[in-house]
């Protein structure tokens, strides 16, 4: 019952993380320390993609890289924190799935463990009891073969006879 509650809950976390994006995205340009801040890490973003373009296709490297204009450095930088902050959600959410589920499966492996445990008990009882069996069934034939087939059936009459003779 609470898998699909959970499922449905992260799927719901998961969609409210867009507009909050959307709202950093929006924030992003008003602030004048964050700007500069998002400013640096767009040209950064851009410096980087462009040279690795660029060796990708094969074309020189130490050209120099124009800077993006502000606006659009702005525009980059808080799609990018947009994008990372919503799938930054969801990576959490799968982690904390993958611990949930590996905690349920670490529950299941001790309960099967117990009832392992629980069967060589079992076991061990039943090997038991089968060698005491195994033991009164040749005191038996042992009986069986010094008295006959009257002895088998007077064993505890006779027991008791020698018993009292002995006593007496």
């Amino acid at each position: 019952m609470i898998l699909p509650v959970f499922k449905l809950g992260t799927l719901a976390l998961k969609s409210f993380c867009k507009p909050i994006g959307n709202r950093i995205k929006k924030q992003a340009g008003y602030h004048p320390r964050f700007r500069t801040l998002i400013i640096n890490i767009a040209q950064a973003n851009h410096r980087l993609s462009t040279k690795l373009q660029r060796r990708i296709y094969g074309h020189a490297t130490d050209v120099a890289i124009r800077p993006l204009n502000e606006d659009k450095a702005v525009q980059a930088a808080a799609d990018l924190l947009g994008e990372l902050f919503v799938f930054s959600v969801a990576g959490v959410a799968v982690i904390f799935e993958v611990q949930r589920s590996s905690r349920s499966e670490a529950r299941k492996e001790e309960v099967r463990k117990q009832e392992l445990e629980a069967m060589k008990q079992r076991d061990d009882e039943l090997s038991r009891e089968i060698e005491f069996l195994k033991n009164r069934i040749d005191e038996l034939e042992r009986h069986a073969k010094t008295r006959g087939l009257s002895g088998i059936f007077s064993i505890g009459h006779a027991e008791s006879t020698k018993d009292k003779v002995k006593a007496g």
